[in-house]
C-alpha cells in the first residue's frame, strides 16, 4: 500500500522541494484568510485595513509573470500515468487555495480491490445549508475521487457523467471519507462508484462514468491554455 500511495504522491508537483513547500504554506494560509473573512465580525475599521494589506499581497505577487511550472493535468481524472500533478487540483491541490483540500489515498478492501481514499474537512467557506457542506462541493469532491479511482484502471480520461444522491445533509467542520471504486469498464467507459461518510453517518452517493480519451487531445487542450495565457 506504501508503494501505491506512493503513486499519488509522485502526481504532485515536480521540481524544488523548497518551492514546493512555499506554495503549499501560501495556500494554506490564503485558506485561512478566506475561511476568516466569511465569518469575521472584525470592526469596520480593522476590516479596512485587512483589505489594504490583501491588496499589497496580491499586488506583489501579481508583479510578476504568470504560467504553470509544469506538465501534465491538476485533475485526478485524467493525472494518472500522465504526469498529472494534484498540487494544483482546486479540489486536492495543497498549494491552490481554492482547495478543500481533499487528501487522497489508495487502500484495498476485503476482496483485494482498490479503493481511492478521500479524506476532508470542509470549512465554513464552503457552507449551503446552515451547518453543512454546499452540494456542489460535494460532486466536486467525488469527481475527483472517483476520477482518480478510474485513473486506476490504466486507461484514465475525463468525466461523461456524475449522478450524486444526497443521503443526508454532510456537516463542514467535521473529518468526511470518501471513497471511490471501479465497478466495471466497457470499452472505452469506465464505471465507478462512490460515497461520502461523516463518522458512521452516510451522507451521499455517487456514480460516475468516465471515457477513456487519447492524450493528445489533452495535450491541445494545454497548449490552448499556453496560448490563452500569454495573450492575457
Amino acid at each position: 500500500m506504501a508503494n501505491e500511495n506512493r503513486w499519488i504522491e509522485r502526481m504532485t508537483a515536480p521540481g524544488d522541494p523548497v518551492r514546493r513547500a512555499q506554495l503549499r504554506r501560501i495556500g494554506t494560509a490564503t485558506r485561512r484568510i478566506i475561511d476568516s473573512v466569511v465569518d469575521s465580525k472584525a470592526p469596520t475599521d480593522v476590516l479596512a485595513v485587512i483589505a489594504q494589506q490583501i491588496e499589497a499581497v496580491a499586488d506583489s505577487i501579481g508583479s510578476f509573470p504568470s504560467g504553470r511550472d509544469y506538465e501534465g493535468f491538476a485533475e485526478a481524472a485524467n493525472a494518472g500515468g500522465n504526469g498529472g500533478f494534484l498540487d494544483f487540483s482546486p479540489i486536492s491541490g495543497a498549494s491552490n487555495p481554492l482547495a478543500p483540500p481533499v487528501e487522497l489515498s489508495l487502500e484495498h478492501d476485503g476482496n483485494g480491490a482498490a479503493v481511492v481514499v478521500g479524506n476532508v474537512t470542509f470549512a465554513s467557506a464552503y457552507e449551503g445549508p446552515p451547518g453543512h457542506v454546499h452540494g456542489g462541493y460535494l460532486a466536486a469532491a467525488f469527481d475527483e475521487v472517483l476520477g482518480l479511482a478510474q485513473g486506476v484502471s490504466g486507461a484514465p480520461g475525463m468525466t461523461a457523467r456524475l449522478t450524486v444522491n444526497y443521503r443526508k445533509p454532510t456537516p463542514w467542520g467535521m473529518p468526511l471519507r470518501f471513497e471511490g471504486r471501479i465497478e466495471r469498464r466497457e470499452g472505452r467507459k469506465v464505471f465507478t462508484t462512490g460515497t461520502c461518510y461523516a463518522g458512521d453517518l452516510l451522507t451521499a452517493e455517487a456514480e460516475a462514468l468516465f471515457i477513456s480519451v487519447d492524450f493528445t487531445r489533452l495535450a491541445e487542450l494545454a497548449a490552448d491554455r499556453q496560448r490563452r495565457t500569454e495573450t492575457r
